[in-house]
């Protein structure tokens, strides 16, 4: 709080870029560091759902049947909506970058805010998909009573659909809470040409978890 306190204004309006770590031999050697180590942590979050889908195919494997029928009881129509929603989220997160590194931080701040009330449609979408399944007790594993697909590995399907959407939530929820916090910092005009990687690292994270939306939404409701 101290360092950020002792920040001045440039001429040009905008909160000086945080000092260079005494670690760091310079500012490029810095913003590379902080890029590479990203990009290694989105490296490991693919590895993640990675996972997800080896298990998806092993599992049509053993149960395909289920798996050629459990996609036609999902809502195709809520699904091409919220795979919309991010890609149109995607292109505001992208155009965030954009002024951010211009230093335009009230326009990067509205673009964060429309992507995050995207986040939330999304969000808000699934929540009534996951309240259709309730309804009709299409549930995972041994809560699996849904009479109108009766055929083994039903079950097992509903156990990844409900897995692997939730986990996608939870870093839609996570992906949220950066733009939030990048959005603000947009507003007290804290990023120019010499300082943005928050916004972009915030924005490579939104743009991963867009991605792992792409090949869920033809997996769990198109094949």
């Amino acid at each position: 709080m101290q360092a950020e306190a002792a920040r001045a204004m440039t001429p040009e309006g905008f909160l000086e870029a945080p000092p260079v770590p005494s670690h760091y031999s310079s500012k490029e050697a810095h913003t590379h560091a902080v890029r590479l180590g990203m990009w290694l942590f989105l490296a490991t979050e693919i590895l993640l759902f990675a996972g997800i889908f080896v298990t998806y195919f092993v599992m049509r494997d053993y149960f395909p049947e289920a798996w050629a029928q459990a996609p036609k009881h999902l809502s195709l129509t809520a699904g091409t909506i919220n795979t919309g929603v991010l890609l149109i989220s995607s292109f505001f997160v992208a155009m965030a970058h954009h002024h951010a590194e211009r230093g335009k931080n009230r326009y990067a701040f509205y673009f964060l805010v429309a992507a995050i009330l995207c986040g939330f449609a999304f969000l808000g979408i699934k929540s009534w998909e996951y309240e259709q399944k309730f309804i009709e007790h299409a549930l995972p594993g041994k809560y699996y009573a849904y009479g109108e697909l009766r055929v083994s590995g039903a079950p097992m399907f509903y156990t990844l659909y409900f897995f692997a959407t939730g986990l996608h939530a939870l870093h839609v929820i996570i992906g949220m809470s950066l733009l939030t916090w990048v959005a603000v910092r947009c507003w007290r005009k804290e990023f120019s040409a010499n300082y943005y990687s928050p916004v972009e690292n915030a924005g490579l994270y939104w743009h991963l978890v867009d991605l792992v939306w792409i090949f869920l939404y033809p997996l769990l409701y198109l094949v």
